[in-house]
This record gives structure tokens, sequence and C-alpha cells, in this order.
């Protein structure tokens, strides 16, 4: 399922999958809508992949799609949910019955409608799996098997949101990258250790558990190796000019867990700020010095 000009090159020309062995072009069938299928099946797993500020809008529209036999996807299917933070999965299970999470590291760049490039080698990624909002059964170890044939690792864990939010940490930095450019440098590093310690200290406040920093570097070890290049998802929606980001779900998720539990979150507020603003206005990614960045950041603190 594609939107926009994603689904017009798709249907037009196939995907462009671009990984360490060079291009290869598959030819897929695609959908905007379920109103182009005759149902779902029953053996269908429904993955949700837009960014969460999108994906209110996919569940209500797929939650709603007939599944043969009678009943619709949202009663009778499972929904996984692959997306960075949090929040897709709790809005999910407002509408399905069976919602699984998905702790996402894939280094991947999407910014051309019909392009895919996923460079990580041996492995192409690492997804944690569980259901939401706890527990593991037999069809996310399905799925799992199914990921596993295909050059992913996916651990099966009963406990997948303290993996999520353990990268919720890490993507608190999505934002810098996606204002100033990739996070390196003295300043920028210094930000963004002060931008993370808000968010273990609204983490701690809220008796949230996440995965350590050596559980992470034991699971992903160098399976996973890349050259770089591009920035991260937050760079990529700037760049493709979405006029949407999903801050709000990332450093506002600390934002919101500051409020509800008294820890003050100003850095992580700023940054929500900027970068919607600059999705909204549609300005170029990597545009604001980060120079600029730290002083507005020290007249927050």
């Amino acid at each position: 399922m594609a939107r926009g000009a994603h689904y017009t090159a798709l249907k037009a020309g196939g995907l462009r999958w671009r990984g360490p062995d060079g291009e290869r072009v598959h030819r897929l069938p695609v959908v905007e809508d379920p109103d182009e299928l005759d149902a779902l099946r029953t053996e269908d797993v429904l993955v949700l992949t837009v960014k969460t500020q999108d994906a209110e809008a996919a569940l209500d529209t797929w939650g709603q799609a007939p599944v043969a036999g009678g009943g619709t996807a949202a009663q009778r299917l499972p929904v996984v949910c692959a997306q960075n933070g949090v929040e897709s999965q709790r809005m999910a299970l407002r509408r399905f019955r069976r919602v699984y999470g998905v702790c996402v590291w894939l280094p991947s760049t999407f910014v051309e409608p019909g392009v895919v490039s996923a460079p990580g080698a041996p492995l192409t990624g690492i997804l944690h799996l569980g259901r939401h909002p706890h527990g593991v059964d037999d069809t996310v170890r399905r799925i799992a098997t199914d990921l596993e044939t295909a050059r992913f690792e996916a651990p099966v864990v009963h406990d997948v949101a303290r993996w999520q939010y353990a990268k919720l940490l890490g993507n608190l930095a999505n934002a810098i990258d996606a204002l100033c450019g990739p996070v390196a440098g003295e300043q920028a590093r210094r930000l963004y250790e002060q931008v993370r310690g808000e968010g273990e200290a609204v983490l701690r406040a809220a008796g949230i558990p996440y995965a350590s920093a050596r559980e992470q570097q034991e699971a992903r070890g160098d399976k996973v190796r890349w050259a770089g290049g591009g920035g991260g998802s937050s760079w990529q929606s700037l760049i493709r000019g979405t006029g949407t980001i999903d801050a709000d779900y990332l450093n506002g998720e600390i934002v919101l867990l500051g409020r509800m539990h008294g820890v003050p979150t100003p850095l992580n507020e700023l940054l929500q700020r900027l970068a919607t603003t600059f999705a909204r206005e549609r300005r170029p990614a990597g545009s604001l010095p980060v120079a600029e960045l730290a002083r507005s950041a020290q007249d927050q603190a």
C-alpha cells in the first residue's frame, strides 16, 4: 500500500531497492486504499510503516477494510506498528484487537518516490518484536521467522517497549540532525547529551524501564554495517517536503511525560517546536547553524 507520488512511481516502474549488492527492481502489486482490493485474507498481516503523524488516518482506513469470510481488519487481523516512538501502537490498540510493536533498527533512506535504500550488511536490520502492551504469541513468532529469511534479525521479546523507549532516547537526536545536519562536532554532541539527559530523567520519574546501552550493543554488535550517507528519518521528511515531521512523537513524547511527572524538558520542547516549524514552513533540512541552535538552547536552560 502506498500514497501519492510513491504510489504513482511504484505503479509505473516498480520499487527500486538499493542494497549492499546494488540496485534491484521489484514489480509489486500496489494499491492506494482498501477499495482496490476484493478483500483482505484471514492470513494477512498489516504492517504499519507510515510516520506516526499519519498513523491514525491509516489505522482508520485499513481497520475498516473487509476480510474474506466476514468482519473487518481491526476485528480479525494483526497489525504490526513499525515506527519510531511509542504512540502508534497505543493508537492501534484503540481500534485493533491484536497489536504488535517493533523496535526498528534499520538504516535506510527514502527521499525519492519509488526508491528505497537499505545498505546494511550482513543484515539489513534488527527488529525486536513483541505483542503490545506485552507478551508474545504464535503470530509474532511466525512474523519473526519470515523476517529472518529476508536478511533481518528479529528477536521476539516479552517487553518490546523496553527496546522502543531505549530507541526513543537515541531518536531525540533526530530533530538536531533534521535542523542542523549530522550530529557531529563538540557543540552538536553536547547538545544531544543534554537533550538525552532530559529524556533519561523523565523516564526515571515515570518509572519506565528501557534497555541499557550495553544491552543494545550486545544485541547489535557488528551485524548491521553501512557506509553512511544521508540523514535520519526526520531529516528525510524535510528533504521530501512533506510538511510534517514526527518530532511531536519523539521529543514531544519526552515533553508530554515531563509535564505529567513534573520534570522540566526545555530542550526537547525547543527541538519539538523548531522541527515542526521547519516542516510546516518547508524550510531546507540542515539549514539551521548548530551554533544558533546551541544559543537558543542556552537561552532555554
